[in-house]
């Protein structure tokens, strides 16, 4: 009878040895995932960093692990003001892309923790604003914002955040604004500015006008001031013509007396239109006529 309790204690001893082995030696396995790195530590210091993924193994019990996502995060940054160099405030909303781009670092400075990373690029990338914003007026920050700004903070984030072991993707001003007490000020003198502007190019495109006016009227006065000469000298070459014409019909003493008839027939017709009474001389042409004298 104890020699079957013996037999029995050591199968129930050898089962438990069993499990305790399948456990500890299924301990010494963990798993890499898609963008991710884990940590292996020893006695609290890193040894190894796995970022390939799938199946690995550590020493059961004494190596402990630690996953860090390695994907890009979206962390949105609480507005804040900042002031410019012309001492205007302004009101910046921005958001950070980043994610850890070396794990030793970041489980270093950081111990992983992912608030404290993002409570360390808030202040990275406020200040980035700040010191952007600040080297500009006004009016040039907002002809700035987009691009260039996104740039220049993005830079000098990302410059602050390499020692912690992350990477600043972007950083993005996704709103950029005046505060309340000065808005309408600014926005009137923008109004001015953009009304200057359209009355420049106004005064501009009038001036052209006029000068595109005085052009077209300088020509049109060369053209008919051509025009009136060659009308003239046409004019004086058809009188010409005209009294060659008619030096040459009246070059005889009869053709001349018939000439002179016509013209006071001619003159008489023109004087006797309405009622009127003629007083001539006996002896002038128009008397001749009248008398049947003319000779």
């Amino acid at each position: 009878m104890e020699q079957q309790k013996k037999g029995s204690f050591l199968k129930v001893l050898i089962i438990a040895l069993v499990v305790i082995a399948i456990m500890v030696l299924s301990s010494g396995f963990y798993v890499v995932h898609q963008n991710e790195y884990v940590t292996v530590r020893r006695f609290g210091k890193i040894i190894a960093i796995e970022k390939e993924p799938g199946l690995h193994f550590k020493v059961p019990v004494v190596d402990d692990t630690q996953s860090i996502s390695a994907k890009v995060v979206l962390y949105d940054i609480p507005a804040s003001d900042v002031i410019t160099k012309d001492k205007k405030s302004m009101i910046t909303d921005t958001y950070v892309l980043w994610k850890v781009s070396d794990p030793r670092k970041y489980v270093q400075t950081l111990n992983a923790i992912e608030a404290r990373a993002e409570e360390r690029i808030e202040a990275s990338v406020y200040n980035a604003t700040k010191n952007a914003i600040s080297s500009m007026t006004q009016d040039e920050v907002i002809e700035a914002r987009g691009e260039q700004l996104t740039t220049h903070i993005t830079e000098e984030a990302e410059a602050d955040m390499t020692g912690y072991g992350i990477t600043i993707v972007q950083a993005q001003i996704k709103a950029l604004d005046l505060p309340d007490d000065n808005k309408q000020a600014v926005y009137d003198r923008m109004i001015s500015e953009r009304n200057n502007i359209a009355a420049s190019y106004t005064a501009e495109g009038e001036a052209e006008a006029q000068k595109i006016h005085n052009q077209t009227d300088k020509q049109v006065a060369i053209v008919t001031a051509q025009a009136q000469k060659d009308a003239a000298v046409l004019e004086a070459e058809g009188e010409a013509s005209y009294m060659e014409t008619l030096s040459q019909a009246y070059d005889t003493e009869d053709k001349a007396d018939f000439y002179s008839y016509l013209r006071g027939l001619d003159a008489l017709k023109a004087s006797m239109v309405g009622d009127k009474t003629i007083v001539l001389d006996k002896n002038s042409e128009l008397a001749k006529i009248l008398m049947g004298s003319f000779d």
